[in-house]
């Protein structure tokens, strides 16, 4: 079991993951209208921007997580877990005060470099604790996010109907208030003895994937994570686009379903996967999970009221199952002086995701609602998201058979 001094651990790192998954999601709801604002455009014309936004931010946090896991090896990780959240917080301010699109990107360029944060708090999490409960604990990340996401996006479709300033104002709030929470209450984790010296050839982003390659097991579960992370993507960069689009839903009604999003996820990995982990095992916790993952994907795409949208996310939150699973199996499969190199290796890989999954998601519903599109299907990017997780089940049960 978890010792009292890592169960408290697991307390701090909650709340400090809390704040910070709400201060994402207060933007949410308001970003398309801002987008919009900023490019004289339309809704389609707007999604194709956030699509490059994402770029931008990704292709930093690819560039640099290795180097923030490494460096959370050798220092510990509540310094990293800090300078991460600070520089979430100079990234609102931008994002609040930009007089052009050019200025939002400044802004997710910065957040990029510094994004560590959910990579710096899973080599937490497996530092506190013990190798058989750590797929359990990692739930707690799902946890955070969820019930984060219940409160952040309520908040910002609320503000957002008074001024479209007000949601980044209150999530670079936020973000400065969680390192002000951090620096006086978080316990650092990682014991010196645990520590390692900075190896800058294991910092490099492309040697931090190969160093994922050590490890049998660990390797091809990485790929079918990769392939989660990639289909996830219709959700996280169409959602609001797809709704507004579709459904003609405002910032308040996008604000509450990101809301029952979080409610359902914290449901799941708040109090299902203790219960379902144990009793179907982290295999088959994984390729259950993706298998609802692709449903409840696949029913998105083809979804003809608002309604659907609500009922839908039942199976597609409980997918959630898988997540943990993978990570735990994975976990587990890795020394405890080199936990940080492995989280910064999967960071790397979740980058990697989101630098082409936003573009080809954005791009899809663009150029599917577009004027003069071959055919009208704005359901496009989660049928293709639908297809990737059926691939990540596919090869996940592979490498179960293969190991």
């Amino acid at each position: 079991m978890i010792q009292p001094k890592g169960q408290a651990a697991l307390g701090f790192i909650f709340v400090t993951l809390l704040i910070d998954v709400m201060g994402f999601g207060i933007i949410i709801p308001v970003l398309p209208k801002l987008i919009e604002h900023l490019i004289h455009g339309n809704i389609s014309e707007a999604a194709a921007y956030a699509g490059l936004l994402t770029l931008a931010y990704s292709s930093t946090q690819f560039l640099f997580s290795p180097l923030i896991g490494n460096l959370s090896d050798k220092f510990g990780r509540r310094p990293v877990l800090l300078s991460s959240l600070f520089g979430f917080g100079v990234d609102y301010l931008f994002l609040a005060f930009a007089p052009s699109i050019g200025w939002l990107f400044v802004g997710r360029l910065i957040a990029g470099i510094t994004g560590a944060s959910f990579t710096t708090a899973s080599a937490y999490i497996a530092d506190v604790s013990e190798p058989e409960k750590r797929a359990a604990n990692f739930g707690m990340v799902g946890v955070a996010f969820g019930v984060g996401f219940i409160i952040g996006p309520v908040i910002g479709g609320i503000l957002g109907k008074y001024n479209v300033q007000y949601p980044f104002l209150a999530a670079a709030g936020l973000a400065f208030l969680n390192v002000i929470y951090g620096y006086f209450i978080l316990p650092e984790s990682l014991s010196k003895e645990n520590r390692r010296p900075l190896d800058w050839k294991r910092c490099s982003p492309w040697g931090s994937l190969l160093q994922l390659s050590k490890y049998k097991a660990v390797f091809g579960l990485a790929v079918s994570l990769f392939l989660v992370y990639f289909a996830a993507q219709a959700v996280q960069s169409v959602w609001t686009f797809y709704t507004i689009k579709k459904f003609n839903w405002n910032e308040a009604v996008i604000g509450y379903s990101l809301g029952v999003v979080g409610l359902l996820v914290a449901i799941v990995q708040g109090g299902l996967i203790r219960i379902i982990l144990p009793k179907l095992g982290q295999k088959r916790s994984i390729w259950i999970g993706l298998l609802l993952y692709s449903i409840g994907l696949l029913l998105f795409a083809f979804a003809t009221e608002g309604w659907m949208m609500f009922a839908f996310l039942i199976p597609y939150c409980l997918g959630g199952i898988a997540g943990p699973a993978l990570q735990g199996y994975m976990s587990n499969s890795v020394p405890a002086n080199e936990q940080g190199e492995l989280q910064g290796g999967l960071t790397s890989l979740v980058s990697l995701s989101s630098i082409f999954g936003p573009l080809l998601m954005t791009w899809s519903f663009y150029f599917f609602t577009k004027p003069g599109a071959p055919f009208h299907f704005p359901g496009a990017p989660f049928a293709i998201g639908a297809i990737l997780m059926l691939l990540s089940a596919l090869l996940a049960v592979r490498s179960f058979k293969k190991n």
